[in-house]
């Protein structure tokens, strides 16, 4: 059992399933299915991890609201350390309307909120140590943290003896590599979507993009492609891994379920396919169920889940 520390964004999601069209302006629509989540990037990555058998921390800040304690109580829930969150005065807790279709894709409406307010002054050096891996939850939407204080945190870090790693969102202000750059030599897994890391490189050949952020020195690039699967590269080899084909109910949270899973193998020691693969089962797995986090077994079940699916032919 490895401890992790996961420094991001907190988000309460109101998923709206299925949306498929938007009521005139100033109509109203009835829609099936409405539920309160507790979300982001940090939470979703800390909850998967502890499914998968994890000691975890989480890192954050919420507004001294009821949304900001129900984030709390959630992680709590769940076995997670959540010491490291303070509260802000000046924004309420971050907010994000997710409308999925009838399709399983999602838009989002997001409210960046207390998210905004974290600073590296706020992240502790007791919050770092004995942790193997820190791992940023959702850059570019921390907008007072992204750049010069993520890369003073990943240095603190790295000098406690941490591994580090570091996860994107999609950045609406379109600066994107300016904004992240100072931060890129002091990651070790760099784990991105497919446009997200195109956008931050310029490139748009997978080995190229991978290629990109390895020069600054990282040593595992983990691309996301959804129904494509993943690709991952490291100095020493390149592996395409094929996807699972599962009926998609809600993707919200898929992406920080693989990031979850790739950690887990990644520490494990398992090969690049290996981890890959089973990065691409907890994000198939999330994805059958509505919420970020429901979806997601444990480490056994997500085992169990390949093995069932390879049996079936169910991949590709």
């Amino acid at each position: 059992m490895s401890e992790i520390t996961c420094i991001g964004i907190l988000v309460a999601d109101l998923v709206g399933r299925p949306i498929d069209r938007f009521p005139e302006k100033g109509k109203l629509m009835l829609v099936p299915e409405m539920e309160l989540h507790a979300g982001g990037c940090a939470h979703n990555t800390g909850v998967d991890l502890k499914k998968l058998g994890e000691e975890v921390k989480v890192v954050g800040k919420v507004g001294r609201d009821g949304l900001g304690e129900f984030m709390i109580n959630s992680l709590r829930a769940h076995g997670i350390d959540a010491g490291g969150i303070s509260e802000n005065d000046e924004h309420h807790t971050s907010a994000t309307m997710v409308i999925v279709d009838g399709q399983g894709e999602r838009t989002f409406l997001h409210y960046p909120g207390a998210n905004r307010g974290l600073r590296e002054k706020d992240i502790e050096d007791s919050f770092l140590s004995g942790s193997q891996i820190v791992h940023i939850a959702g850059s570019f939407l921390m907008p007072g943290f992204d750049g010069e204080e993520t890369a003073r945190v990943l240095e603190r870090a790295k000098n406690l003896g941490a591994l580090t790693s570091l996860d994107t969102a999609w950045d609406d202000t379109g600066k994107w590599l300016s904004t992240i750059e100072p931060a890129l030599s002091y990651i070790d897994i760099f784990l991105s979507n497919r446009d997200e890391a195109h956008h931050i490189s310029g490139k748009t050949n997978l080995p190229d993009i991978a290629r990109f952020f390895m020069d600054y020195g990282i040593k595992v690039v983990a691309i996301k492609m959804g129904e494509e699967g993943s690709f991952i590269m490291t100095e020493e080899e390149k592996v395409l891994v094929p996807p699972f084909s599962v009926v998609a109910v809600d993707g919200t949270g898929a992406g920080d379920a693989f990031c979850a899973g790739f950690l887990v193998g990644y520490l494990r020691g398992w090969d690049l396919y290996e981890t890959g693969r089973f990065a691409n089962a907890c994000g198939a797995m999330c994805v059958r169920k509505m919420g970020a986090t429901e979806g997601v077994g444990s480490l056994e079940e997500t085992l169990a889940f390949i093995e069932e699916a390879e049996g079936k032919g169910n991949s590709r």
